[in-house]
């Protein structure tokens, strides 16, 4: 295995609370089943599907995903999106650019932040202006959805590392 593969199979697992199993209790969901439980995320869970990563993965988490929603992905240029369905490790690399490790919360998050994502040496940036929150340049729609295994932040863009 490559130093790449290690790499990837390090944040795949790091991911996996994300996704799939996580600690749950009765009444709160996994991120993932919070995604799946939303019709703005399908092209998110289509993403993930595509990317190998439903399968593969298990864990408890914490996570923090930034969530980008259906319009989100619809706003990608021409043949973009189907380039990265086409290619599962550039999938998998723009799905763990999304997610930090840890359940980060709203009231967590400072202007001028920089945050580690499990795409290994890439980061993110926070904004915020006059209550506005911003990733990187996508702005977050709704904060603190909570779940088993983290939380989600919607978010009006597709981060691109």
């Amino acid at each position: 295995m490559n130093f790449r593969s290690l790499t990837k199979f390090g944040s795949i697992g790091a991911l996996a609370g994300l996704l799939v199993f996580g600690a749950c209790s009765d009444d709160e969901k996994t991120i993932f089943q919070t995604l799946q439980g939303d019709a703005r995320f399908t092209t998110l869970i289509t993403a993930i599907e595509a990317a190998g990563l439903d399968d593969d993965l298990s864990g408890t988490g914490p996570f923090t995903l930034f969530a980008p929603t259906n319009a989100a992905f619809a706003a990608l240029p021409a043949g973009v999106l189907d380039a990265l369905l086409a290619d599962p490790d550039a999938l998998a690399d723009v799905l763990l650019y999304h997610v930090v490790s840890g359940r980060v919360l709203s009231t967590d998050l400072s202007d001028g932040q920089v945050v580690n994502t499990l795409l290994t040496g890439e980061t993110l940036t926070i904004t915020i202006t006059g209550g506005t929150v911003q990733v990187n340049a996508a702005t977050v729609t709704q904060a603190d959805l909570l779940a088993s295994n983290g939380a989600i932040h919607v978010i009006d863009a597709v981060l691109v590392p």
